[in-house]
């Protein structure tokens, strides 16, 4: 046992990400760092904006203030890495840094998948039970929802991570792939995967079932209460307010449904690529993007931080 940890520790991953396109390497070292860098202005500026705001201190902004933080994070841990491997020819990564990668990706995009969740459960309460509404969605309570979705994102990446350790990997390993991502490091593996994929499989059911249940139930009742408005113009600011989340929703479950649930979506690896690229890279761009173009307050308050630089600046 000890020799085959040795041996898989000295493993090393070449990642090929964009490799076949050598036209294209600048073109999308680029794109990439232009992406990154609004998606770092874009989530750090979010959460700057809701602790300024006195009045962006509710609920539906703190979880968003941590959307935003496991956006930022989840930028951070894939795309430094790919805009590395665009313009150097070295593309090795450690089997140490991969997989500690896919360790630090899979916390969150979990704590996203159930952020979202939890962001769909305080519209219905905000929708369905106004009057109720802080009293429901208390301090606590909202704590507890995002301690909740850390915790058992860290639970889900400890069990995945184990059982890939417990694959062995020898030699240098090319990975189709521009992030350590879970199928690409079993596919370099000497061992049965068989079990890695079931436990994958199971836990990665559970959390889009899950998150999905407690989103669509959450949506329906707000559909049901908003159609007995008597104001038509009451019934547009609802759905109104609620148009970023469930366009959020909709961009990121959409994307990691139709790479792992579309038959054939895993048999190009370039399509595996692109649906990569847009659910670790575009959307935690898209993210801050979406909540602040269509919200007044959020608008108001960058507008408000502009003209104060803009006179601080003058005089």
């Amino acid at each position: 046992m000890k020799n085959h940890d040795n041996q898989s520790f000295a493993a090393t991953f070449i990642l090929l990400g964009f490799s076949e396109f050598p036209d294209l390497q600048v073109p999308l070292f680029i794109f990439f760092l232009i992406v990154y860098t609004v998606t770092v202005l874009g989530n750090l500026g979010m959460i700057m904006i809701i602790r300024v705001n006195p009045k962006l201190h509710t609920p539906m902004y703190f979880f968003l203030s941590h959307l935003s933080f496991v956006d930022f994070c989840f930028s951070t841990v894939v795309t430094p890495k790919l805009l590395e491997n665009l313009i150097v020819e070295d593309r090795s990564i450690s089997f140490k840094g991969c997989i500690m990668q896919f360790f630090l990706a899979c916390i969150f995009v979990v704590t996203e998948t159930f952020m979202l969740a939890a962001m769909a459960y305080d519209r219905f309460v905000a929708v369905c039970n106004p009057l109720l509404y802080t009293i429901a969605m208390s301090p606590k309570l909202c704590c507890l929802l995002v301690t909740a979705s850390y915790s058992w994102s860290i639970v889900c990446s400890l069990t995945f991570t184990y059982f890939l350790l417990r694959l062995s990997f020898h030699g240098t390993n090319f990975i189709n792939n521009f992030v350590c991502e879970h199928d690409a490091i079993v596919a370099v593996s000497c061992s049965d995967p068989y079990i890695n994929q079931k436990v994958i499989l199971v836990f990665a059911v559970f959390n889009e079932i899950s998150s999905l249940l407690i989103i669509l139930t959450s949506y329906a009742f707000i559909f049901i209460t908003v159609m007995k408005m008597p104001s038509s113009g009451g019934r547009y600011k609802t759905f109104s307010t609620c148009a970023s989340h469930l366009t959020a929703i909709t961009i990121f479950h959409g994307t990691i449904l139709f790479l792992y649930c579309i038959p054939n979506s895993k048999g190009s690896w370039l399509m595996v690529k692109v649906a990569s690229v847009f659910y670790t890279v575009i959307i935690p761009m898209l993210n801050p993007l979406i909540y602040s173009l269509r919200n007044r307050d959020v608008k108001e308050t960058v507008r408000r931080l502009i003209n104060t630089k803009l006179i601080g600046f003058k005089a």
